[in-house]
């Protein structure tokens, strides 16, 4: 669930997907009206043959999230405020016939629990797994398990402040890498800075990487000081937790070296103790369908066994 779609899948223990099935999420409207394009999800997926066969329901949703109490409260999704998803999601499940064990997770721990179950992160006992998009999520893989904390936004990387005189973060804080390193930071950033795009050209994060990739200065400072964010951020999560690989997916990440250079660059000026010297930062590998298979994941990984 995030602020452009809304999607569903039945995903099988090999991974693979089948009555993929989504919806746009309505905007300029309440929160039953948003409810209600996910019931319609969840109605298509009612509708295959292999309906029968689900033994868990797996919910991921743009955040801040509220797992104690199942309530979501989305940014990007301004009609759902403390929001009971969980309990709605459950009773249209029960509506088709299905009483399944039901989780929810943030849509950064569920990309992580994804990337650890089939993605870049699979057999590594420690890992850090990132969103960088409109904003800068993540979550944490610890001794093989997923680390969703108690309210379940535990790895929440997007929020450590990297500049504690830096600009005010829309969070209430300061000096945050998502006010530094997220796709709307990289384009305001270029824009302030004197980036002049063409007329028609992108303005976003994806323009200032193209730019950047035909050596535009200010386009690669700005992808630089993302990079300096997220490594600062990644060697500090590290150093706490000892991680030893951090995985990058998200629109952000799509930019490919042009961020990946800068952050393992500078990642070495702030990664400098003998246990995080060795930590590996690579993109993500599930693409697009990080999200369903992430949250499929999250299901088996926080659910009890058996159930």
């Amino acid at each position: 669930m995030g602020g452009t779609k809304i999607a569903g899948a039945l995903v099988h223990p090999d991974g693979t997907m089948t009555a993929t099935t989504r919806r746009p999420t309505p905007r300029g409207t309440d929160g039953e009206a948003v409810m209600a394009a996910v019931a319609e999800v969840v109605a298509d997926l009612a509708a295959s043959p292999q309906w029968s066969s689900a033994v868990r329901c797996g919910i991921g949703s743009a955040g801040p999230v509220d797992t104690s109490r199942g309530t979501v409260s989305p940014v990007n999704i301004g009609a759902w405020r403390e929001f009971p998803v969980l309990d709605r999601v459950v009773a249209e499940l029960a509506r088709h016939g299905a009483d399944l064990p039901t989780v929810l997770a943030g849509d950064g721990v569920a990309m992580t629990a994804g990337e650890h179950w089939l993605g870049a992160a699979r057999g590594h006992a420690n890992a850090l797994c990132m969103v960088v998009s409109t904003g800068v999520g993540g979550g944490l893989i610890l001794n093989n398990q997923l680390h969703p904390g108690p309210t379940g936004n535990a790895g929440h990387i997007g929020h450590i402040s990297v500049a504690f005189d830096g600009d005010p973060c829309v969070c209430g804080g300061r000096g945050c890498v998502e006010s530094l390193a997220s796709g709307t930071a990289i384009a305001r950033r270029a824009l302030d800075q004197g980036w002049t795009p063409g007329p028609g050209a992108d303005r976003s994060a994806a323009g200032v990487a193209a730019a950047a990739d035909a050596g535009d200065p200010v386009a690669l400072a700005a992808y630089d000081r993302a990079g300096r964010a997220l490594a600062a951020a990644i060697a500090a999560t590290a150093t706490l937790v000892e991680t030893d690989i951090v995985v990058i997916g998200g629109g952000v990440a799509a930019a490919g070296d042009t961020l990946f250079g800068p952050v393992r660059a500078h990642l070495a000026s702030y990664a400098t103790l003998s246990f995080v010297q060795g930590l590996k930062v690579v993109p993500a590998a599930l693409g697009t369908h990080a999200g369903l298979i992430g949250a499929a994941a999250s299901a088996a990984m926080l659910l009890p066994a058996g159930s």
